[in-house]
């Protein structure tokens, strides 16, 4: 058995792919679909009985899971893993307690939940402003990842995800394009056209003896289209540390390179390692640079918390004066220069920050605050808890390869893990009896929504949205549930 088998929002919005961006009439159709009148709900926002709408029209998203995460104390990973020092972990099988209840599907969808920050890059008229955006939103794809110590499902070859999100301006669809290796493909645009974010993850996993570390392959590409920019990067290593005996504990590592392939600028950030004595722990310091290499801003923060940018003077005057062991002040920013960065983020937290302020800084982002009782659903995000969310009449909606309909993930979800283990065994079955089929018959498996090509800005190997999702025919999707 291979760990690679094991290894929501409400959708809102379905209109085709040559949409305008005008979202009345698709918020009709979708109401219709669900069985919703999208006139009438009371003041408590109920609609129908069934769906919560606030008074702005925008649909509530579920805060809590329907069951609290079960408890792995009981469980030993070292008598699973002390055979796999140094091998790649897509050779081994995971009891189910250790996954959390979403696909590697969802979790790639969460690089969504700070859009905000590419809309900010979007409406900025100076590269340098842009770029810090960038920068900022290419940090905060990997915050949710804190604490987040669970495994999520490997997708199925073919398996699907959707997200659709008229409030926050975007629409999204993901597909498990390839098993061996496995490699997810996605694609976002923004609905008023604005930008399109796209990529494919190939992330290799190793045992290391004490810790597992997941070294991520593939390019990520966002594309802003009002500026004709386009800019790349991958994603930092991360691990997961004591996976033997004491409390798990994950930190990111290595160097982001962010490029501007219009203007050759270039993001430099480095993911610091943990270090002797957990000083640099979680940190992430870096800076800007023109196409003659020349700085023009230093960025730092830590990707747990929030990132901050100065201009390079100021900073290595700082940071001198830190060596010298001067008097160093521990100013914080005021509540002005918070505020102003914070005006097209409204959700925006709170958070107290540990990481050190110099003065005359711009706050470029700031993570969420989790909700209360986050450490009972897997540690998940406020955005990640949505995810999996299905509604009544979705099913009718979404293709049949959705994770929201994966029986395993569901019940998973619902607190039945026998049932949810039986399932997972029972799908990897019916995966590989499939596979030895195509085999027997040497009939190609073709990927539905994605093509493997070449990225125009990299020149390197990627998988390209095909197009036509949207358009809702479904009628040719595999069987893999």
């Amino acid at each position: 058995m291979n760990s690679e088998e094991e290894f929501y929002d409400a959708v809102t919005g379905f209109d085709s792919d040559n949409s305008s961006g005008d979202f009345s009439e698709a918020n009709h159709k979708v109401a219709e679909m669900l069985d919703l009148d999208p006139h009438q709900s009371d003041r408590t926002g109920k609609h129908n009985g069934e769906t919560e709408i606030q008074e702005n029209g925008i649909k509530r998203h579920r805060t809590s899971l329907p069951a609290p995460m079960f408890s792995r104390n009981d469980f030993s990973v070292w008598s699973i893993l002390k055979k796999c020092i140094g091998l790649e972990l897509s050779k081994i099988t995971m009891p189910i307690v250790f996954n959390e209840p979403l696909s590697f599907l969802q979790r790639i969808t969460e690089y969504m939940e700070h859009i905000y920050l590419i809309n900010k890059a979007c409406s900025h008229a100076d590269p340098l402003e842009r770029m810090q955006a960038v920068a900022a939103f290419a940090v905060s794809a990997v915050a949710s990842q804190w604490e987040r110590t669970g495994k999520p499902f490997n997708p199925l070859l073919g398996e699907t995800y959707e997200l659709t999100r008229e409030d926050l301006g975007f629409r999204f669809i993901s597909e498990q394009v390839s098993h061996h290796p496995p490699i997810s493909a996605f694609y976002s645009e923004g609905l008023n056209k604005d930008f399109i974010f796209h990529g494919s993850i190939y992330p290799k996993l190793k045992f290391w003896g004490k810790s597992i570390e997941a070294e991520p392959r593939g390019t990520i590409t966002l594309e802003l289209l009002k500026h004709n920019e386009a800019y790349t990067w991958t994603n930092p290593t991360c691990c997961v540390h004591n996976v033997i005996i004491g409390k798990l504990w994950l930190e990111q590592y290595g160097t982001v390179e962010i490029v501007n392939h219009s203007t050759g600028d270039k993001c430099v950030l480095n993911f610091k390692p943990c270090g002797l004595f957990g000083k640099e722990l979680h940190r992430v310091e870096g800076h800007i640079q023109d196409k003659n290499r020349k700085k023009l801003c230093v960025i730092y923060g830590k990707w747990t918390e929030c990132l901050w940018c100065t201009d390079p003077t100021t900073y290595e005057t700082y940071k001198k004066n830190e060596k010298r062991g001067g008097e160093q002040k521990k100013p914080k920013p005021s509540e002005d220069v918070i505020k102003s960065e914070n005006d097209e983020a409204d959700d925006m937290p709170e958070v107290q920050d540990t990481v050190q302020f110099i003065p005359g800084s711009k706050l470029l982002w700031r993570i969420n605050c989790r909700p209360p009782n986050s450490s009972q659903m897997y540690n998940f995000t406020s955005f990640a808890v949505s995810l999996n969310e299905l509604e009544k009449g979705m099913e009718a909606i979404l293709a049949p390869t959705d994770c929201r309909l994966r029986p395993d993930i569901r019940n998973m979800e619902n607190g039945n893990m026998d049932v949810a283990s039986k399932e997972k065994e029972r799908l990897e079955e019916k995966q590989r009896a499939a596979r030895k089929e195509r085999a027997k018959d040497e009939v190609e498996w073709h990927t539905r929504w994605f093509h493997q090509g070449t990225n125009p800005y990299t020149g390197t190997s990627d998988w390209l949205y095909s197009g036509g999702y949207f358009d809702r025919n479904f009628s040719d999707c595999p069987d893999i549930y």
